[in-house]
């Protein structure tokens, strides 16, 4: 079989001794996706199997369509661990920066041990960094690690790391797939993944409030920028009204994206506090989202990135209109042959 990762696995097998004896806090960043409630799950298992103490930790609750990924572990939450903290060694999985789990976890490990990510923005703020942005996921990292150094990966550990590289490879169709996602999607599914199981409940489980929620959002659509930017918006109060909350949202802002002719969508969420949550995703990495995100303190990858800030939406939807036509200026503005 061949070498996933030949420079992280070695150094992964290296630091596992300097764990002995420690008590290890994976944790994940807020709003949790399938790739980092996928990572915390797989990489809590295998160091447990290590012989290791460890446990997930996360700021907010597992979502539900993510649950089927979690039975029998441990995921405390930021208040059940802030009094214990200096007990407890940090890993951060699938966090572009420290303030990704949370600003009180952030202050609580400032240098975590270890950071495991793909994240273009991450800098590296662990003492051991695990950062490859030619990944499609974390996930997609911890199976090639896990696979290349023997660790033992059993059915449930399987599944959580096949449903990370699913949910970040868009169903194995953004440009982040690669050979390797379908080659560690093979070997996962002869270690018990299930594909049809992760399917099922990641993607044919959603609520009708879901859909209510989706109904809003269609019709704010609003195309920007000759109609190659389109943007959504969920008013304030729309979770209450359709019964739904933040976890719902995932994979509204596709809708924006996939209009013929639409290189980037939007998803504007407004918030009771004044302040605004934008999800971008662009169809080719050239338009590099992640650098738009940048300009408002929020981050990702060059096909999808958020950011967080407090503005009146009217002020924030022209700022970031201006900021993706420049976008799409620079980009038009380069040769074809070294757009990237």
């Amino acid at each position: 079989m061949e070498t996933f990762y030949p420079d992280f696995s070695p150094r992964f097998a290296e630091l596992l001794p300097g764990l002995a004896g420690r008590k290890i806090a994976v944790i994940g960043h807020a709003r949790p996706d399938g790739d980092c409630i996928g990572s915390q799950v797989a990489l809590t298992r295998v160091l447990v199997a290590q012989g290791l103490d460890a446990v997930c930790v996360n700021p907010d609750p597992v979502p539900r369509r993510l649950q089927f990924l979690v039975p029998g572990m441990t995921f405390l939450r930021t208040d059940d661990i802030l009094p214990v903290a200096a007990d407890y060694t940090a890993i951060f999985v699938d966090c572009a920066d420290g303030a990704r789990g949370g600003e009180r976890l952030r202050r609580a490990f400032p240098q975590p041990f270890a950071v495991i990510d793909h994240h273009l923005s991450n800098t590296g703020f662990g003492t051991h960094n695990f950062i490859d942005t030619g990944s499609a996921a974390t996930a997609e990292i911890l199976a090639g690690i896990f696979l290349d150094n023997g660790h033992p990966v059993d059915a449930q550990t399987a599944q959580a790391l096949y449903a990370g590289i699913l949910t970040d490879t868009g169903q194995f169709r953004f440009h982040s797939t690669s050979r390797r996602s379908f080659l560690l999607a093979a070997e996962l599914l002869t270690r018990g993944a299930h594909p049809s199981e992760a399917g099922y409940e990641l993607y044919e489980r959603e609520s009708l409030g879901k859909l209510q929620l989706l109904q809003h959002f269609l019709a704010s659509l609003r195309l920007e920028c000759g109609g190659r930017l389109c943007i959504g918006t969920l008013r304030a109060g729309i979770f209450d009204e359709t019964d739904t909350s933040a976890e719902d949202t995932e994979g509204l802002v596709d809708f924006a994206r996939g209009i013929d002719g639409v290189d980037v969508g939007v998803l504007i969420e407004e918030r009771h506090d004044g302040t605004v949550k934008a999800s971008l995703r662009a169809k080719e990495a050239a338009f590099r989202v992640d650098l738009v995100a940048a300009q408002f303190n929020g981050g990702g990858h060059a096909c999808a990135a958020g950011l967080n800030l407090k503005e009146n939406t009217a002020g924030f939807r022209a700022r970031l209109v201006a900021a993706i036509a420049e976008r799409f200026a620079v980009v038009a503005a380069k040769p074809k042959t070294t757009q990237s």
